[in-house]
């Protein structure tokens, strides 16, 4: 198959995930084109979170919206973005989430939102993550 700027021409994977409206494309298959996309240590990561979001909440849904990643159950619990220098988680209520084990870095003064910001090549603390995906969801269906 020809190769065009790095993507597959003829491929509904060719198509920039970006841009891809999203009656064309699955949610899931946006987010599979957006890790081929990025092409590098971002895509690895976002797929990483991806694996763990699943692994930590087998019933989350998965969702493209703003042209962005973003994980449910019973609302919102985790958007994925990525940018030049990180990959960024941003949980819709995490400043009413415990943080135990300090992951939260970035956009700590938000009354409502709270992000972790990956860096390339830092380690993720797999198990932590998980605790605090499952307390999002918890919170989501507690309905606070």
């Amino acid at each position: 198959m020809k190769r065009s700027a790095g993507k597959r021409v003829g491929d509904a994977k060719a198509v920039s995930a970006s841009r891809a409206p999203a009656s064309n494309l699955s949610a899931s298959k946006l987010i599979d084109a957006k890790i081929e996309e990025l092409g590098d240590w971002r895509g690895e990561m976002l797929a990483r979170l991806r694996a763990l979001i699943k692994q930590a909440d087998p019933q989350v849904v998965e969702e493209w919206k703003w042209g962005i990643p973003v994980w449910s159950h019973d609302g919102i619990i985790s958007t994925g973005e990525t940018y030049k220098n990180a990959v960024k988680m941003t949980f819709a209520k995490g400043a009413f989430l415990d943080d135990p084990d300090g992951l939260f870095n970035s956009s700590l003064g938000g009354r409502l939102r709270r992000t972790i910001d990956f860096k390339e090549g830092e380690k993720v603390n797999e198990k932590a993550l998980k605790n605090l995906i499952r307390a999002a969801a918890a919170l989501n269906k507690a309905g606070d």
